[in-house]
């Protein structure tokens, strides 16, 4: 089992930054993302805690040496749930590959929180576990350890498209908001 995690205050308050989270995808820097579909929502009537759960298609450039030794296709799903509480200002997202989950196995939760000292920050807390199932045990390590590098480096780029949707999202918002008050 590996272990990621990455922090990254986002300059924005968290409604704004929340709010454009729905707005990531499609982005030009994460193609391999080719679809989000809605599966479930609900709101908690006396909480206000709003649940989303959403099914994710991806492509993922994996060896094919890899894909056509274990018979997979290059498009995987993740089922993620997302939980908003707009009272405790936080955005939890919770999500797990189905596809190959009993050769690989990842699991990340990515939780946006306003910033404890700055109300117009977010905080950004992204983190993964990675395990190799036992019909790879013998390659486990070198497996898991690739899918760690790939995972940060996927992270990166992840990170830096989304914040070019929320600068987009940030001047939309801010445009609306300037036509409204003239």
């Amino acid at each position: 089992m590996r272990l990621f995690k990455t922090v990254h205050d986002y300059d924005y308050s968290w409604h704004m930054v929340s709010a454009a989270q729905w707005q990531k995808y499609p982005n030009e820097h994460c193609p391999h993302v080719k679809h989000v579909d809605v599966l479930d929502s609900s709101v908690d009537p006396e909480t206000g805690v709003l649940r989303i759960e959403r099914l994710i298609s991806v492509t993922q450039k994996a060896p094919g040496f890899i894909l056509r030794a274990i018979g997979a296709s290059t498009t995987q799903y993740v089922r993620e749930v997302a939980i908003i509480d707009p009272k405790e200002k936080t955005l939890t997202m919770n999500s797990k590959n189905l596809t190959l989950s009993n050769i690989l196995s990842c699991e990340e939760t990515i939780t946006y929180a306003q910033h404890p000292t700055c109300s117009d920050k977010t905080t950004f807390t992204q983190q993964a576990t990675i395990s190799a199932g036992t019909t790879v045990s013998r390659m486990a390590g070198m497996i898991e350890d690739w899918s760690v590098q790939r995972f940060q480096q996927n992270a990166v780029i992840g990170r830096e498209g989304f914040a070019k949707v929320l600068e987009k999202f940030v001047v939309l918002a801010e445009a609306k908001e300037n036509s409204a008050s003239n």
